[in-house]
């Protein structure tokens, strides 16, 4: 499709639906946030008093100098929005030492104005420390008879001057008649803009809404953005996201790959290397086809079908040629393979090499002096790609690490007010062919054109496959933080936002826990019963828990609030009717004397996906159906990641009195469930045959009860399950979910066997960490593996399988097999003696550093 139509977003002056600015009494529209993060939305300004005297009021204080918070966002005409949010401040809170009565107040703020200032001596600022209120405020921290207690509330100028005050306060200060005084600090480490989030009932992937009259169109714009204006925070309207505002934005999605031209036998570097081309396609999202398909090359291309074929003489006019695509189409997501680590960066680095923005006001970041900032700072910094207009693009090293994928060095890259979707590395054409392609002719440079547009093409066809915008916006509302930390943060920001946004209810603080890493010391994990290995030719039922550590967290109020110390279980004299005493030793109140934050949490997070999944039942429009299916998995994930929040040492605010407390419970459940089925299900008990639980792992067990057919299996597994759910304390439920028939147990956690949920017809062929899904082997492995459990499990033929490994194995040894069916692709991470397991690949490196093929 040619892009020369419909390439730019829709003019708002031409929109069936005016902006707000059109409609300054008529109508407002609300806008998607899509992204927020502290270092590029939230920012500092002066010229809004110097350069624009109607917007004054706008600003709290009286140098003109505040900090200012960004909200990128769509209306639902498909206009991007940048909305300049003021009048936040930065605060957080300290318990109010004893003796400080209010009229101590003023002395106190006095004192630490000074102390700040001599920290921040250049600051103009004219108050560091806005003002200090006295509050009434409960810790979350331990179980409380009495209620609130007097704690300070500190709001200081900018958001960075809370570390800064926070170390002070840590250090200790000076107070006439109190003596030197540390303070212990709450919500003093909240990201300014999740604050700001949690403050004004905003979570990711909302509609927002700001009234007619309420707002000021900006004189000057500070973005590309095609709406842009200012508000007071308190003017916002945050919209729930349900029923019409569950909607999803009409986002735009950009996908592009570039190529480029390296030199024999070696990989491609910027600073030599130049861009040859770069494929794009934009995608609105919830559309199947890209509306925007264009290659940009160097030198002639010849035509492609379908596709705008955009040809510039030198580097940089194609370089040019794309950053006027960027502010053109005015990208809202930005995806690719691989992009963080090598385009953009590339991209960026490339640009450096040439003066590619031509404003006038921009001609101080010409190449020399960018390049030579570069080089000092080691942040390679450019202004096109970005939203926000005179911002450079910065890059950073940074380490990716998951445990499905392991951990790999790549880029951060910040593109304010556009989310980056990485869809990591692909096998790729071998780039020591590329510069031939690129040399040749018009057709040879065609060839490289429509590769590079299948790599554009399918990262968007991923994105719809895996319904990533819908599960990330999903996870975005269901845990109130901006999709791009779900991007790029770990589990427990999400954590820490519910947590926040609870408590903030309940009138409780959080405190500022140092980081002591694993120093806390560790706890027991959960249990795995020893594993019967062997081949079962009798139907096997598993029995799970629903929900099993959420259940625990519920069933037994295991929260920070309910937690008693053991001083306190002395002090206090509780009654034995109030509290429990879990396995490992702790001692929680029960719901009756508090109810907990966490079990609360939980309640309404598991409450919410009954409610999704039941939804999903009733829909029938597909759009509706992925949005709630995105939900339902977004609630699912939240409620587990509660667990793991409390046992991580390197965290926000870790408990292992609770994460304890739910494992030891875990094990408990699980050799409960053992006992109870082996002692009810026997032949003294009538039943056909003795039970037999031959593995157990965490949250679920598998039962040989001895019969002959997959139904009986089911019959007795639904059975069982009721009866011991039975005895446990509600929401506590074990659940028959599936039997294995047969089934092929080789030790823990690796095991096959073909999967069953109804009588009639076997579902699949499932598999748990055996070599036909782990990552590690090469494909040989796999497909060996995978042909003789078809023939094991599926045909039947044990003899079969046996022959076919013998006769791989001869193919193998007389040379007869495929040598890329060899190929294992794996990294080294560290020296090969510090590896405890010598894997195939760490033998092999040692074998070659040792014959001197490697350095």
């Amino acid at each position: 499709m040619n892009n020369g139509s419909g390439k730019k977003r829709p003019s708002p002056a031409s929109a069936p639906h005016p902006p707000p600015q059109q409609q300054h009494q008529k109508k407002h529209h609300p806008a998607m946030e899509e992204e927020e993060e502290m270092d590029e939305d939230v920012f500092l300004d002066e010229a809004l008093l110097h350069d624009m005297e109607d917007h004054k009021e706008l600003l709290p204080n009286s140098s003109g100098q505040a900090a200012i918070i960004r909200i990128f966002g769509v209306t639902r005409e498909g206009h991007s929005v940048c909305c300049n949010v003021h009048g936040f401040e930065p605060y957080f809170y300290i318990s109010c030492p004893p003796g400080m009565g209010p009229d101590d107040i003023s002395n106190f703020h006095q004192i630490l104005e000074g102390r700040m200032r001599e920290m921040n001596r250049n600051n103009r600022v004219p108050k560091l420390v806005r003002r200090i209120e006295m509050v009434q405020k409960r810790s979350i921290m331990y179980y409380q008879q009495q209620g609130s207690h007097p704690f300070l509330k500190l709001v200081v100028a900018l958001p960075t001057m809370v570390a800064s005050c926070r170390g002070i306060l840590d250090r200790g200060i000076h107070i006439d008649g109190l003596g030197m005084k540390s303070f212990m600090t709450f919500e003093s480490n909240v990201l300014f803009a999740l604050r700001f989030m949690i403050d004004c009932n905003i979570v990711g992937g909302n509609w927002i809404e700001v009234p007619a009259g309420k707002y000021k169109k900006s004189a000057k714009n500070l973005s590309h953005c095609q709406l842009e204006f200012d508000c007071l925070y308190s003017e916002l309207i945050s919209h729930a996201p349900e029923g019409e505002f569950s909607e999803m934005a009409p986002f735009r999605i950009l996908s592009f790959d570039i190529e480029c031209a390296g030199r024999k036998g070696l990989f491609p570097e910027p600073t030599h290397d130049p861009v040859i081309q770069v494929a794009n396609l934009v995608t609105l999202q919830g559309q199947d086809q890209p509306f925007v398909r264009n290659v940009m090359t160097l030198k002639s291309c010849s035509p492609i079908v379908g596709v705008d074929v955009m040809s510039f003489d030198t580097e940089r006019e194609v370089l040019l040629g794309w950053r006027d695509l960027i502010r053109e189409v005015d990208p809202d997501i930005i995806i690719g393979y691989n992009i963080c680590k090598f385009d953009l960066p590339y991209l960026i680095q490339q640009c450096t090499r040439f003066p590619v923005c031509d404003q006038p006001e921009l001609s101080s970041f010409g190449p020399f002096l960018l390049l030579q900032r570069a080089e000092v700072l080691g942040i390679p910094e450019f202004p096109m790609l970005g939203r926000i207009r005179n911002s450079r693009v910065r890059v950073k090293d940074t380490t990716f690490s998951s445990r499905q994928y392991g951990t790999r060095e790549s880029k951060e890259v910040t593109l304010e007010g556009r989310v980056q979707f990485d869809l990591l590395q692909k096998e790729d054409v071998h780039h020591s062919i590329i510069s031939d392609l690129q040399n040749g002719n018009s057709e040879t440079r065609r060839r490289l054109a429509v590769y590079c547009l299948k790599d554009a093409y399918l990262p968007q066809r991923l994105l719809d496959k895996l319904m990533f915008i819908y599960n990330y916006v999903e996870m975005a509302r269901v845990t109130g933080v901006p999709i791009s930390f779900l991007l790029s943060r770990g589990q427990s920001i999400k954590v820490l936002s519910q947590l926040l946004r609870k408590a903030r209810q309940k009138n409780l603080v959080i405190p500022n826990v140092k980081q002591a890493g694993s120093e806390q010391g560790t706890y027991e994990g959960a249990t795995v019963l020893e594993a019967r290995a062997g081949f079962y030719e009798k139907p096997i039922a598993t029995l799970d828990f629903a929900s099993l550590y959420p259940s625990i967290m519920m069933a037994y109020n295991l929260c920070y609030c309910t937690l008693v110390t053991p001083e306190d279980v002395r002090k206090l004299n509780l009654p034995p009717e109030c509290i429990s005493k879990t396995p490992s030793g702790e001692t929680f109140v029960k719901s009756n004397l508090q109810k907990g934050i966490l079990p609360e949490i939980l309640e309404e997070l598991l409450t919410a996906r009954k409610r999704a999944k039941a939804d999903l039942k009733e829909a029938k429009d597909p759009l509706v159906k992925a949005v709630l299916d995105g939900r339902q998995l977004a609630l699912k994930i939240s409620a587990n990641s509660v667990y793991g929040f409390t046992g991580a040492t390197v965290g926000q605010l870790p408990c292992l009195e609770i994460s304890s407390s739910v494992t030891s419970y875990g094990r408990q459940m699980i050799e409960h469930t053992k006992k109870l089925v082996e002692e009810k299900f026997t032949t003294l008990g009538g039943y056909e045959h003795n039970a037999e639980v031959i593995y157990g792992d965490t949250d679920s067990v598998m039962v040989q009860f001895g019969v002959p057919t997959v139904e009986a299996a089911m019959n007795l597994g639904r059975e069982a399950a009721d009866y011991i759910s039975g005895t446990f304390t509600k929401p506590i439920k074990l659940e028959f979910e599936k039997v294995y028939y047969p089934y092929l147990l080789i030790s823990k956690k690796r095991y096959a066997g073909l999967l069953w949920t109804k009588p009639d017809k076997f579902d699949k062929m499932d598999t748990k960490g055996i070599e036909t899904v782990r990552r590690d082997n090469c494909l040989l492995v796999k497909n060996l593996v995978t042909e003789c459990l078809h023939k094991i499990l599926i045909a039947r033929d044990i003899p079969g399988a046996v022959q076919f490994v013998k006769n791989t194995i001869s193919d193998l040894l007389m040379n007869r097999m495929d040598l890329s069916l060899l190929v294992i692709t794996k990294g080294l991470t560290k020296i090969g003696d510090d590896y405890e397991v010598k894997a195939a690949h760490v033998e092999l490196a040692e074998r070659m550093r040792k014959y001197g093929y490697l350095a």
